[in-house]
């Protein structure tokens, strides 16, 4: 079964006239099986660990280690961390013109499973992945991102899960910009890759709502680029109830 593991993670990023840390010593272990709610205000630096996780080169990690399976992921290249089964869905998915959804998806299949699928095959994988996504089978002609839908891009990250069957799914406020019954589509898709109990997910997120239809096992507050307090989904009522004020002044205390 499968581990991802964060150990006292410190992470920066360059601006023109500094270094600024971000993160500040995470630690976080995520299992096959497992859902974890990453929850914090704007500005606590989730999306940092997301990206940072995933190799993006705008951030300097400084210090620290992440495995997946005793694997180094720092060592890797982004590809390579793909193809180990390592999966982010960005919150603003970029635009690509000229290439379609489907050419995107199957070329993504073929780089992470190491062979390209039939071409009959991959059309019958990909029509009832759409299917239970409710995604008009036109979408697979569109270009990839152009002019989709805040819905349309969190559908099509869903889809691409779907597809690759990672190890381990990073969802970067994957509720953004949804409407009721989108925000329902969505976590139908992740509660279908999380049954399986073969996989893990980290969904990062402001917002409750989407813990209303998606059940985390564990949930970590996040302030100020630190797991502040965890516990179990009673600690995301709390925080409906609550906000993150009292966490954010337990933060600055440490």
């Amino acid at each position: 079964m499968s581990t991802l593991e964060i150990r006292d993670l410190h992470v920066s990023v360059e601006t023109e006239t500094e270094s600024k840390p971000i993160l500040r010593g995470v630690n976080l272990t995520v299992r096959a099986g497992e859902t974890h709610a990453l929850m914090g205000p704007n500005g606590s630096g989730k999306s940092t660990l997301a990206y940072a996780i995933a190799g993006h080169p705008k951030y300097q990690i400084t210090s620290g280690t992440v495995l997946l399976d005793g694997e180094d992921l720092l060592e890797m290249t982004v590809d390579e961390r793909a193809r180990a089964g390592l999966f982010l869905a960005m919150q603003y998915p970029v635009e690509v013109p000229g290439v379609t959804v489907s050419n995107f998806l199957r070329s993504a299949v073929t780089a992470v499973r190491g062979e390209a699928p039939k071409l009959r095959e991959f059309t019958k994988e990909l029509s009832g992945a759409m299917k239970s996504l409710a995604i008009d089978p036109a979408f697979a002609q569109r270009g990839l991102n152009e002019g989709f839908s805040g819905g349309e891009k969190k559908r099509h990250e869903i889809l691409q899960l779907e597809l690759l069957k990672p190890k381990m799914a990073v969802l970067d406020e994957t509720d953004s910009g949804l409407d009721v019954d989108a925000l329902k589509v969505v976590s139908e898709g992740v509660n279908r890759f999380s049954a399986s109990g073969e996989v893990g997910v980290l969904l990062i997120t402001h917002y409750t709502r989407i813990l209303r239809y998606v059940k985390p096992d564990f949930v970590h507050v996040f302030v100020e680029g630190a797991i502040v307090e965890e516990g179990g989904p009673e600690l995301a009522e709390r925080l409906e109830a609550e906000g993150y004020e009292r966490f954010a002044k337990a933060g600055a205390s440490k």
